[in-house]
């Protein structure tokens, strides 16, 4: 459905809800979504809507690396719509239709109604529990523009563990000729937190000198 003309309040507080739980328009990582979505604002959002200012920003951090980014470019009123809900009819909706609890009072109709009850939660006890996953995005800051960055990146990602998958990266300029390591992870909250990667990834003092959260969303 979209948001709205971007260039009035409207469209940048429809833009700001909807990046209220997303570091990105489409996805995980950015893309081309962003790009147009930047473009057709007419400048940065007022510092009220803090969600889009803050997606704002990061967009243009980009520069002109935003031609580059993956992904095909759309209409911006293709972007900022919400999924459908699920169609009537759905494999589990057919399993409770079927279901007459108030039938006959026939005894084999209540034999009848107790087997489909049973293999109904049978059914629903196999379904596999859904794991909660997070998608972060890491700054992590060297000590200066000497540090060798290739390196830094590299025992960043040999980083291993249970329930831990990096992503893309890039390196990002902070000023004085000192550029940050901007990367993806996405991880199992049961199995890693943020103190663990926290912990990790400074554990690399020669290259390391601090690690931040940029953005958290679950998935």
């Amino acid at each position: 459905m979209g948001f709205g003309d971007l260039k009035k309040k409207e469209g940048l507080s429809a833009l700001n809800t909807y990046m209220a739980d997303k570091s990105y328009i489409e996805g995980y990582q950015p893309s081309q979504a962003d790009s147009v979505v930047f473009d057709a604002l007419s400048g940065p959002p007022p510092a009220d809507l803090e969600n889009a200012l803050r997606w704002y920003n990061h967009i243009k951090s980009y520069g002109a690396a935003r031609s580059s980014l993956p992904g095909r470019k759309r209409d911006v009123s293709s972007y900022g719509g919400t999924a459908a809900p699920a169609a009537a009819g759905g494999d589990d909706d057919d399993d409770d239709d079927d279901i007459d609890l108030f039938g006959s009072d026939d005894e084999d109709a209540k034999a009848e109604r107790e087997k489909r009850l049973a293999a109904y939660h049978e059914k629903k006890a196999k379904k596999p529990a859904l794991i909660a996953k997070s998608s972060l995005l890491l700054d992590v800051k060297p000590w200066d523009d000497e540090t060798d960055m290739v390196a830094l990146e590299k025992s960043v990602r040999s980083i291993e563990a249970d329930g831990l998958l990096w992503g893309a990266s890039k390196l990002v300029p902070v000023g004085y000729g000192i550029r940050k390591l901007q990367i993806n992870a996405v991880i199992e909250d049961d199995k890693i937190s943020t103190d663990f990667l926290e912990e990790e990834i400074t554990g690399f003092e020669d290259y390391v000198q601090s690690m931040d959260i940029a953005a958290f969303n679950k998935i």
